[in-house]
């Protein structure tokens, strides 16, 4: 298949030589400088790492830390508080 990639000047320009000290063609060197990476599953340091998910529902304060697991019943004990104070300040 045919397509076209822009490359930085440099970077052309090592790639070509390179595919010319190795005595092959740029596609050559191209074509398995992507196979390669592919197979070995290597990223660039610059390839954006997909994050792991996790189970629903975390919650993290700022501290990275995980927040105990509230049961439905704590859950709603803290909603009425909650809205208790905010009735209390009216």
């Amino acid at each position: 298949m045919r397509t076209t990639i822009d490359l930085p000047d440099e970077l052309f320009r090592q790639a070509k030589a390179r595919a010319a000290l190795d005595g092959m063609k740029l596609k050559e060197l191209i074509t398995r400088y992507v196979e390669h990476g592919l197979r070995h599953g290597t990223r660039p340091s610059s390839a954006p790492r997909r994050r792991q998910r996790s189970e629903l529902p975390v919650a993290r304060p700022a501290t990275g830390r995980t927040l105990k697991a509230l049961t439905n019943v704590e859950i709603h004990r803290i909603l009425d508080a909650e809205e208790s104070a905010g009735d209390q300040s009216d």
